[in-house]
């Protein structure tokens, strides 16, 4: 896998999202990977841990989702943008602010998340591979028929966790080194 799909300090997400890769459809390093679509509710509804003791459709649960995710796309350097049925959100629900690392959509009235995915899936393949993740098998089947990659819910959150985890390894054995270096210098 190229190194450059990843930050410099990527090396265990990259390593992390090799198993994801390897379960996805096409050739991973034929091209970058551009970017990860998420279906938000699908994700949500797998992931109870994330927000317990919350409504799945409730604006604490979807701020904590887009918490994680802005988390490990830091990790990864991959953009990410995650898709919530607008419909599904009660009326006058804050929207969360996008960035173009982290980008939150909502479907329009008459338009399902999936409807969005998809659409962003086959526009954005011309520029490289793009993940899609969701447990909706049609919708699985769909990205992969277009070109993209397709990941489970199950999947992507263990990945997520795997990488999260490394990184909180990483920082505190580099702080455990700069607490030393430091007490050396005195």
């Amino acid at each position: 896998m190229n190194s450059r799909y990843f930050n410099r300090d990527g090396f265990r997400a990259q390593r992390n999202l090799r198993f994801l890769f390897r379960r996805c459809a096409g050739n991973v390093d034929a091209m970058a990977l551009v970017r990860i679509l998420v279906d938000g509710y699908s994700l949500l509804h797998n992931w109870p841990q994330l927000a317990p003791r919350m409504a799945r459709h409730s604006a604490a649960a979807r701020n904590e989702l887009i918490h994680v995710l802005t988390q490990y796309r830091d990790a990864i350097g991959t953009p990410i943008t995650v898709v919530f049925d607008g419909a599904g959100a009660p009326a006058g629900t804050p929207k969360a602010q996008s960035t173009p690392e982290l980008e939150i959509l909502y479907s329009r009235d008459g338009q399902t998340a999936d409807d969005v995915i998809e659409r962003a899936a086959h526009r954005l393949g011309e520029f490289g591979e793009v993940l899609v993740v969701t447990d909706d098998y049609a919708e699985r089947d769909t990205v992969l028929s277009l070109g993209s990659m397709a990941s489970s819910c199950l999947s992507f959150i263990r990945t997520i966790e795997s990488t999260l985890a490394d990184l909180q390894r990483d920082l505190k054995h580099h702080n455990r080194k700069e607490r030393q270096r430091f007490q050396r210098t005195r």
